[in-house]
C-alpha cells in the first residue's frame, strides 16, 4: 500500500510516497504566479496601469480576487495530479496537509472518486518543512 503526502499552499505542493515504512518526496508541484504581487500578475510582470505621465503606479482594484484566481488554477493542478495518480494505481490513499484557504479550494476541485481515497486532512502549511516535520506532525505511523 502506497500512502501519497500532500503538503500544499497556494503556490507550491510537495508530495511524498509512504510505502512500508518509509516516506520519500516524489515530485514538487509549484505554482509562482501565486507568489507574486497581484498588480504584476495583471499587468504582465511590470506592476504599472499602463496610463501616460510617466508615473508608476499599481493597478487597483480587488488584489484578492486575482489572488484566489491563481490559488483556484493551482488547485485545479493539484487535484490533476492526484486524479492521475490515482487512476495510474500510483497511490491507494492520501493524506492532504494544506493552509486552511487553500485545503477548501483543493477539496471543491478533486474529483469524488480522488476524494474518497482522503483518509486523513491536516489544516497546516506544511509546504515549506522537512520531511521529517511533516512526519512529526502527521504522527504514527508516519513519525
Amino acid at each position: 500500500m502506497t500512502t501519497y503526502i500532500v503538503a500544499t499552499d497556494a503556490a507550491r505542493a510537495r508530495v511524498f510516497a509512504y510505502a512500508a515504512g518509509k516516506m520519500n518526496e516524489v515530485e514538487d508541484l509549484s505554482h509562482p504566479e501565486s507568489r507574486e504581487h497581484t498588480g504584476d500578475l495583471r499587468t504582465g510582470g511590470k506592476g504599472e496601469s499602463g496610463g501616460g505621465g510617466g508615473a508608476n503606479l499599481r493597478q487597483t482594484g480587488n488584489d484578492d480576487a486575482t489572488s484566489d484566481k491563481h490559488a483556484m488554477f493551482f488547485a485545479k493542478e493539484v487535484a490533476g495530479y492526484l486524479k492521475d495518480a490515482r487512476s495510474q494505481g500510483k497511490a491507494d490513499s492520501f493524506v492532504i496537509i494544506a493552509e486552511p484557504r487553500f485545503l477548501g479550494l483543493l477539496r471543491d476541485k478533486m474529483d469524488s472518486n480522488t476524494r474518497d481515497m482522503v483518509v486523513r486532512e491536516l489544516d497546516k502549511d506544511l509546504s515549506k518543512a522537512s520531511k521529517e516535520k511533516i512526519a512529526e506532525a502527521l504522527g504514527k505511523p508516519y513519525a
